[in-house]
């Protein structure tokens, strides 16, 4: 059997039913004003295109400030297809028992005698069953028809008739249409007990537009004879009259389930469109939970990264310089030549041991404290040439600026390692550092002349090994710089760092870029 999908319309409150193989909607019935779609597998609950009706039972709504649970709109029409048919039954009877005389021979007092009970039964028999179904367990929600849309995603509205439609549905409806219309036939105001039909036709038969339309056209019928005095017509005039009436009723109810139809397919719309915006916003938590996750691990990687780089330009070289110092102790037997190089190992454990600190607090070179950039390299220059035993000359041009604390402190570092390297591995007598403020760029220039080396065959980085020229590299392309190497074997190396000029008082040099 096709499944469907029952939604009522958001302006007139006349419903459709749509149904999942051609999604036309079949013909109009009184449904909630309201669109009530549910994503049932996002497990999200409904999404309503009126937040004054759900799909949920009425006792499974909140309780109001008076204690009482406020009911639903599906809930008033469950209560009214359950009794409403008793009541327009019984005020039916009422009515025509009462005017049973102003018809003459037209009403039949023994059919209406033999038909009221009848229809009393047949309604008591459908109440009974479904109050047989099965209920739903605990936490449930109603019977549904549902249609997948184009998104993969179901979408449930509430069925206001269990059971329907089914086999026992469809033979109720046709009992309880030909007994109306025996009983308008007995005495024409039973047609008030007969409109019933035009409420839940749609409900009640299976989801196809011919079945449906014409189990409306025989309530049409019903109601147009009686509109005409009564069924059979008796004269030309009240056949006329008779046709007349039935081909309103009839285009009435064509009328309406076209207006059905188009706000049926509105509605479907807008449940699709509920439904992948509800798909959307999953994804987008979803996605904005892995970017989350990656911001974190790229802010480890890169603070890994820093802390890296900090001991390798601090610690490392510091101890390398202590170890060297050390070494000259042992090679040396003049007491005062020994006692210079124990101070000046003592002196880069010290200053190795507040850099290590500075770098855990994420704190500039202590050199840049009190001095700035061209002062404090030319400190540097000058004590590491007492220490190499190399002569090494500083030299600044421009027009000096101030500059922002991490561009001056990724020089510094720049130039600590480079110089460190022309003592380990240059064999150089001379080198030379050159600081040049060039506009819109600060550029950095340490040359030595020893025995050089080919750039394009230089090893890469191994666990054993230092972070060298890859790690002078990464710390000037952090700031959007570059860092270039020019050296030959037996002519000496020449290091360039050029890096943009971020002022003191800006956001920083990484915001600026």
């Amino acid at each position: 059997m096709s499944a469907r999908t029952t939604i009522s319309g958001p302006a007139t409150g006349v419903p459709a039913t749509v149904t999942a193989a051609t999604g036309r909607g079949v013909l109009p019935v009184p449904r909630p004003a309201t669109v009530t779609v549910t994503a049932r597998a996002l497990g999200e609950g409904a999404l309503s295109g009126d937040a004054s009706a759900t799909d949920a039972p009425a006792t499974s709504s909140p309780a109001t400030s008076s204690g009482t649970a406020p009911t639903t709109v599906e809930e008033r029409w469950r209560q009214f297809f359950g009794w409403g048919p008793y009541v327009l039954l019984t005020l039916a009877t009422l009515i025509s028992a009462a005017s049973n005389d102003a018809f003459g021979e037209q009403a039949h007092p023994a059919a209406m005698a033999v038909l009221v009970p009848a229809t009393l039964v047949l309604l008591v028999w459908w109440s009974l069953r479904q109050r047989s179904l099965p209920d739903p367990a605990p936490g449930d929600r109603p019977a549904c028809v549902a249609e997948t849309s184009g998104d993969g995603l179901p979408l449930v509205a509430p069925v206001l008739i269990p059971g329907a439609p089914g086999t026992a549905s469809v033979v109720y409806f046709v009992l309880r249409t030909a007994l109306a219309l025996a009983l308008t036939w007995a005495n024409p105001l039973f047609a008030v007990f007969a409109c019933v039909g035009y409420f839940d036709t749609a409900h009640l038969l299976p989801p196809r537009p011919a079945v449906t339309r014409a189990g409306l056209l025989v309530v049409a019928f019903t109601l147009a004879g009686s509109q005409s005095g009564g069924l059979p017509p008796r004269s030309g005039i009240q056949w006329v009259l008779f046709g007349g009436l039935f081909v309103i009723n009839a285009s009435l109810a064509i009328g309406l389930s076209h207006l059905g139809t188009k706000e049926a397919e509105k509605a479907m719309a807008l449940a699709r469109t509920n439904s992948r915006l509800e798909q959307a916003l999953a994804e987008n938590a979803a996605l904005q939970a892995q970017l989350l996750l990656q911001a974190r691990e790229a802010g480890i990687a890169d603070e890994r990264r820093r802390l890296a780089a900090e001991i390798h330009d601090t610690i490392a070289q510091g101890l390398t310089g202590v170890i060297a110092q050390l070494q000259a102790v042992t090679a040396t037997a003049d007491p005062a030549v020994a006692d210079v190089h124990l101070r000046r190992a003592a002196e880069l454990a010290r200053h190795s041991l507040g850099e290590a600190r500075r770098s855990v607090h994420n704190l500039g070179p202590a050199a840049l404290e009190l001095d700035s950039l061209p002062v404090a390299l030319e400190k540097t220059v000058a004590a590491w040439a007492e220490r190499a035993g190399i002569t090494a000359r500083f030299t600044a041009t421009g027009t000096e600026l101030p500059l922002h604390d991490e561009i001056a402190a990724t020089l510094l570092r720049i130039t600590e390692e480079a110089l460190a390297n022309a003592e380990r591995h240059s064999g150089a007598a001379r080198a030379g550092v050159t600081l040049s403020y060039m506009g819109d760029e600060i550029t950095l220039d340490v040359r030595d002349d020893g025995r050089g080396f080919d750039p394009a065959a230089v090893p890469p980085r191994t666990r054993a090994g230092g972070f060298g020229l890859g790690g002078m590299r990464a710390r000037a392309e952090r700031l959007a710089g570059a860092l270039t190497v020019e050296s030959e074997p037996g002519h000496g190396t020449a290091i360039s760092a050029r890096v943009p000029l971020a002022p003191q008082d800006g956001d920083g040099a990484r915001d600026a870029v």
